[in-house]
């Protein structure tokens, strides 16, 4: 056997057996990647290159972004943004069928916006109002299942650290992507709250909440106002030239600090804490990204997307059928694998496929962002899935049920995202970020 064909072996025989017997997917990706290179260039020249790899990797301004929007979304989680947050959303629902699951999406979609964490969402309002729809009647499994299935618009709506690691990966430009991310985003919002609204009008007891007056909306409006400003602080300086999307995450670090020692939730005894919390979740995403330089180098070299798509077009040289063929595979791959490794692993296998299409890059990576952010809401891995599932105090059985309609209206919003690529491009299109 040739040495590039060995090497794709190791390399794909490797991951798929370490993930087998539960090695985490970071420890997968490197063993198999260095060993796969050992065997193509020799174990000194391995060594090296690997090396090289991984410092190449990780050796990027843009990826600074990421520690940085991670500790905004652990100070924001901690800093009493979440109660603010909803209390705006109760007055954007209004007196709308199960309005306060409504609220629910609405601030799962707005404390997302600010801190770009699908999971941070579901903790920090499931755990704010998941107690007050249950004093209200509403069924605890129905509660939990919409804020699972709203949580991950976070992940869409910008600043995502999600579309960082996709522009690394694609050299695509972060500030297209983000914008590109609203109109999906906003798509996954509007189908969650077309959900509630079919299921609460005709079931009295998801009683309407008291009308909230002018005076006091606007009070708990403005109240909410500095935080709501942060998104317009990040995307507009980024999008208006002031910053780049990297400086934006430190003054959104910033701001976010200033705001929750504004409203006394947080103290100066607080900051190691979360510190740690942020750099355990950096030290992770920084170590996937460099072992995933290695795996890059060892497919590049063995060969892989071109055997992909070699075998893709075997199926069908027909776009349709390609890309819903892609759209299944990265929706079976979200079901077993977190989103960050899999835009490492996949996004070089795919990318070229859907070029070769006349798929634009940044159409491509909401498509695939939307498509493994389905994947947090899924059993057996999950993410969203399980946080939500404890914050409600309820087993995966019950709230998995429940979340069928929403994973059906879901499905319907990623085939429009997909076959509609004005969803994706036009925004990023009419501010000039893009040449379609």
């Amino acid at each position: 056997m040739e040495a590039a064909g060995l090497a794709a072996l190791i390399l794909l025989g490797g991951i798929a057996l370490l993930l087998l017997i539960g090695a985490p997917i970071s420890i997968a990706v490197g063993l198999s990647s260095v060993v796969a290179l050992f065997t193509a260039l020799g174990v000194e020249n391995g060594v090296l290159t690997s090396a090289q790899q991984v410092f190449r990797g990780i050796n990027s301004f843009p990826l600074l972004a990421i520690p940085f929007f991670v500790l905004a979304g652990v100070i924001m989680n901690n800093g009493g943004i979440a109660l603010r947050l909803v209390n705006a959303a109760k007055v954007m629902v209004g007196k709308a069928p199960g309005s306060l699951a409504q609220t629910n999406v609405a601030a799962n979609a707005l404390f997302g916006a600010v801190s770009g964490s699908g999971v941070a969402a579901a903790a920090a309002i499931g755990s704010t109002i998941g107690p007050i729809q249950a004093r209200e009647g509403y069924p605890r499994p129905f509660a939990a299942a919409t804020n699972i299935a709203s949580a991950p618009s976070g992940m869409i709506i910008p600043p995502s650290n999600l579309m960082i690691v996709y522009s690394l990966v694609s050299s695509s430009s972060i500030a297209a992507l983000f914008v590109a991310g609203y109109i999906p985003g906003a798509l996954w919002v509007l189908a969650c709250m077309l959900i509630v609204f079919l299921y609460a009008r005709k079931r009295p007891e998801m009683r309407v909440s008291e009308r909230i007056g002018v005076a006091e909306g606007v009070r708990t409006v403005v109240a909410a106002l500095p935080a709501l400003l942060l998104i317009v602080v990040v995307i507009g300086g980024i999008l208006l030239g002031y910053f780049t999307p990297t400086e934006a995450s430190n003054i959104a670090v910033i701001y976010s600090l200033v705001l929750a020692f504004a409203y006394k939730a947080i103290n100066v005894g607080d900051i190691p804490r979360m510190l740690m919390d942020a750099t355990r979740t950096t030290a992770v995403v920084m170590f996937l990204i460099g072992v995933s330089s290695i795996m890059g180098f060892v497919m590049s070299f063995a060969r892989i997307p071109q055997m992909a798509a070699d075998a893709i077009y075997g199926i069908s040289s027909n776009p349709i059928v390609i890309l819903l063929l892609i759209a299944v595979i990265l929706l079976v791959i979200g079901c077993f694998m977190d989103p960050t490794p899999a835009v490492l692993i996949f996004t070089p296998i795919f990318l070229p496929i859907v070029m070769a299409m006349g798929i634009h890059p940044v159409h491509f990576g909401i498509m695939m962002v939307f498509n493994l952010s389905l994947g947090t809401i899924t059993p057996p891995v999950g993410p969203i899935l399980f946080v939500g599932a404890k914050v409600a105090n309820i087993s995966i059985e019950d709230v998995t049920r429940r979340l069928l309609p929403f994973f059906a209206a879901l499905l319907v919003v990623l085939v429009m995202v997909i076959f509609t690529p004005a969803l994706s491009m036009w925004l990023p299109t009419q501010l000039g970020l893009v040449t379609p």
